[in-house]
């Protein structure tokens, strides 16, 4: 029996592990340094692109949750960033609801479509499930090709935003300053989330099909709803990344439902490693600045991502975060376990 399965056979009834003060300092460390940040950065083109990577962390902290806690890997999960953006888009361009109601269906719908999809495609396993993920992505994107007189095809079309959100001045919040505090702040949120998450018993179930989904059937669990559940987690995680670009940008189109942005996530979360819930995250700044470095100097810049990961992979197999983690605690064993 797997220890995952063997700590949670014995606490059915326990309730979730009390949070450390410690985990409440390094939150508010997390959004003090998100609102610091833009006073420090001068430069307007770094502090977008730092935006981008953010937007782009919390698209690959969704699909590293997934690998983390359902140890599959999705090729589709572009689809629930467009899927946000488009609906976000729509509604405010028919003038279906209110603005502030459109950000929440927004979110609910493709978190929704991703549980009742997921209730589906979680019962076929490994690469089964990853060419599945692929299909309904692609699924998505030719329907927003196709869809001309709905989506504008392959031109896309400008969001047609409100003139405030929550009393805030959309002009207000669409400054770099302003999104980027934004996003850095949802991540901290939304990756303590999963933190607490993850310490419930709700993870240590998850964390125990993964390990073997088998014997947790064996001792009297259901396997089917916990993988469906966290599949529409993971998926709320990258529809909120589609909801905050689709409001810095103010425009969408089908480059949000392709392959290639589910491709660039799963990357991200690679080269951060998914063992740790923010490595994703530091993936994604990593990613982002590489490739502007790499776009200056030359053409070429996948094959210098390429061999990035290649090297990240055969070096670093728990990823950079994960490394990181292991090097600090081997010096804290060394200092003593201060």
């Amino acid at each position: 029996m797997s220890r995952a399965t063997m700590n949670l056979a014995p606490t059915r009834a326990a309730s979730a592990p009390r949070l450390s003060h410690l985990s409440w300092l390094l939150l508010g460390l997390a959004l003090a340094a998100g609102f610091g940040l833009p006073g420090v950065v001068a430069s307007v083109l770094v502090l977008t692109l730092l935006t981008q990577a953010v937007i782009g962390g919390m698209l690959a902290v969704g699909v590293g949750f997934l690998m983390r806690q359902n140890g599959v890997v999705s090729f589709g999960h572009a689809a629930w960033y467009g899927v946000s953006a488009y609906c976000l888009g729509l509604l405010l361009k028919h003038e279906v609801v209110p603005a502030e109601l459109a950000l929440v269906l927004a979110l609910g719908v493709p978190t929704l479509m991703a549980f009742l999809l997921g209730l589906v495609i979680v019962r076929v396993p490994g690469v089964a499930f990853s060419m599945l993920t692929l299909a309904v992505g692609q699924a998505f994107h030719e329907f927003s090709m196709k869809a001309q007189g709905l989506t504008n095809g392959d031109d896309g079309f400008a969001i047609p935003l409100p003139d405030s959100l929550f009393g805030l001045p959309i002009a207000t919040v669409q400054q770099p300053e302003t999104m980027f505090v934004l996003c850095w702040s949802l991540l901290a949120l939304v990756i303590f989330g999963l933190y607490v998450t993850v310490r419930s018993p709700f993870g240590r179930l998850t964390e125990a099909i993964r390990e073997n989904e088998e014997r947790a059937r064996f001792i009297g669990y259901k396997t089917v709803l916990p993988r469906a559940a966290t599949y529409a987690i993971s998926a709320f995680v990258a529809a909120l990344a589609g909801l905050l670009f689709a409001l810095y940008n103010g425009f969408v189109s089908p480059e949000v439902l392709h392959w290639s942005l589910s491709g660039s996530a799963l990357i991200m979360a690679v080269i951060g490693g998914s063992r740790l819930l923010w490595g994703p995250a530091l993936g994604a700044v990593i990613f982002f600045f590489l490739k502007d470095l790499a776009g200056n100097l030359t053409e070429h810049w996948p094959a210098m991502i390429g061999a990035t990961v290649i090297v990240v992979t055969v070096l670093m197999p728990a990823g950079i975060a994960g490394t990181l983690a292991e090097l600090f605690g081997r010096l804290r064993k060394a200092g003593g376990g201060a």
